[in-house]
């Protein structure tokens, strides 16, 4: 359906592909995996025309739908959100119009052999008409539209009022509507909630029967959708034959593999090297010298990869606090509305949170998880109720609105020095290098970062603290899945205590010890990890 045969392409001195091939065929999952900056974006693009291969060939079959989610929405302005999504299928909506058009045509009488010919063009678009979905357009984009977490009540607002999170769901949603034959799906989980992630995970393996080509964070996602990987690195694309789970195998075989041969040659390579030293003076080996030479001069060199880079962080030990590190007493929180209104978030939430717990908040979209943290950390306030932070506890508390109160004028290095004014300059690097930013990155102005380096800084500021109760409010947004299994590790070692909102299930599985759900306005706790407390809600539930 879709070739890439042979592919170059160059981003001024960096090469990204060289000589690359890739065959997108019906039906196929594929998830597409790589360091950042490796070229998983321009793959997209050089597959949509925004851009072409310096050499190389790109087929698509004729006739094929491609339907392309980036993480830019483009304008969106005057129209509802029902309006924007319906407005996606305009090439469903153009097969109406030929279908309108050719069924006046119909009506007037004609030569046989024309009507014939114009039978089979109607017949044509009717099945395109039918397989994009177009007798069931609005009902679908309004069970789509709430699907990703906007519901029936806000199908009518205008576009312009979302932000730009809300704006991406609804980009999702139409493109999604349009049922093309590929869709190439960059970082869609992104700004989804747990409740809209698992509805696009089942709708992808149970309603879309395209071809799909993904990238994407969440590594549970990856491993429930996608039927093979494909590797963007070292200039090539390199395909392995099952879900993230067994790329990450199979790619661990496949080095020590090519280590071994890496080594086995360097042993030869040393020998015959040594030998044509040793005799290369002698008259009598002179024969044999230059045979060596020659056949040195046609062996393959096996070349290493490099490693990708990924975040090397450990935890400093930090100060022990008091066994009871969290005690929450019949804590409410009623937010004031711009209107004047009242809206009540929870109430009489009740528990203890002990030293060295991995505490999950969980709840659905708007229950209150992140006013939860914010009350803990001593953002803000409770309406009733009380909390208690024990005894000898340093808190620190991470959300994503903390990259919005970085100063944009400061660089990587004052930023981080800022949060550390004792530290030396070779402290302060290494921790820079720690998150990625090495030599002259460090010098970096805030804002000309991206929201993944962003969150690098807020984490570097924040980690490096001699702190015993983290307060971590998706913590993984915009983090790579390397980056994030870094981040894991250093967490699930982390002696200190840790309270956590995150839709990540896979990190959630990995760290969390207990479970606090947030249900309707109450707060239940759950006395198990991750797993358990999705046993007991369903029995909860059912």
């Amino acid at each position: 359906m879709i070739h890439l045969t042979q592919i170059t392409r160059q981003h001024g001195n960096q090469i990204l592909f060289n000589k690359a091939s890739l065959s997108i065929l019906p039906g196929t999952r594929t998830g597409l995996v790589g360091a950042n900056g490796t070229g998983k974006s321009t793959l997209f693009r050089l597959i949509t025309g925004e851009e072409e291969p310096d050499e190389g060939e790109i087929s698509i079959v004729k006739k094929t739908s491609i339907g392309y989610f980036s993480q830019e929405t483009g304008e969106m302005a005057g129209r509802t959100v029902l309006e924007e999504v319906m407005a996606a299928a305009g090439n469903v909506s153009k097969l109406a119009r030929e279908m309108a058009e050719m069924e006046a045509q119909m009506a007037v009488p004609m030569d046989d052999d024309v009507m014939a010919e114009l039978l089979e063009r109607y017949g044509d678009v009717t099945e395109a008409f039918e397989n994009r979905g177009g007798y069931d357009l609005e009902p679908r984009a309004k069970a789509i539209l709430t699907g990703l977490g906007i519901g029936p009540e806000d199908h009518q607002r205008r576009v312009e009022s979302f932000s730009g999170g809300w704006k991406m769901r609804i980009a999702l949603a139409g493109i999604l509507l349009t049922n093309p034959d590929a869709l190439l799906l960059d970082e869609p989980t992104n700004h989804l909630d747990m409740e809209s992630i698992v509805w696009l995970e089942e709708w992808l393996v149970k309603e879309y029967k395209g071809a799909l080509l993904m990238t994407c964070h969440d590594h549970e996602f990856m491993n429930r959708v996608v039927k093979r990987t494909v590797e963007v690195a070292n200039k090539t694309l390199t395909t392995y034959g099952g879900n993230y789970d067994f790329y990450l195998k199979e790619r661990k075989i496949r080095r020590e593999q090519l280590m071994a041969s890496y080594r086995r040659q360097q042993e030869m390579l040393a020998k015959e090297e040594e030998f044509i030293a040793k005799f290369a003076a002698r008259v009598s080996h002179a024969a044999q010298v230059q045979s060596r030479i020659k056949k040195l001069e046609k062996i393959e060199r096996i070349e290493l990869p490099p490693e990708s880079r990924t975040i090397t962080f450990e935890f400093d030990e930090p100060p022990r606090s008091g066994d009871d590190v969290v005690r929450l007493k019949d804590l409410g929180k009623v937010w004031s509305q711009e209107d004047g209104e009242k809206k009540p978030v929870f109430s009489g939430a009740n528990g203890m949170v002990k030293r060295g717990e991995k505490v999950a908040v969980v709840g659905v979209n708007g229950a209150g998880k992140s006013t939860l943290l914010k009350i803990v950390a001593e953002k803000t306030a409770p309406t009733q109720g009380e909390i208690n932070i024990g005894a000898n506890v340093h808190t620190g508390y991470f959300s994503q609105h903390a990259m919005d109160v970085l100063d944009p004028k400061k660089s990587i290095f004052d930023t981080v020095q800022e949060a550390l004014p004792t530290a030396g300059i070779g402290v302060i690097r290494n921790l820079c290098a720690a998150f990625l930013f090495s030599g002259d990155d460090v010098y970096k102005r805030i804002d000309m970062l991206s929201g993944g380096e962003k969150s690098r800084v807020v984490l570097a500021t924040l980690l490096a603290r001699p702190l015993n109760l983290l307060i971590l409010d998706e913590p993984t947004n915009h983090l790579d899945i390397q980056s994030r299994e870094i981040l894991l590790e250093a967490l699930k070692r982390f002696p200190g205590t840790v309270i956590l909102v995150s839709h990540d299930r896979h990190f959630l599985r990995s760290l969390a010890t207990r479970v606090f759900e947030i249900d309707h306005g109450e707060m239940i706790a759950y006395e198990g990890d991750y797993d358990y407390y999705l046993s007991k809600s369903e029995k909860v539930a059912s």
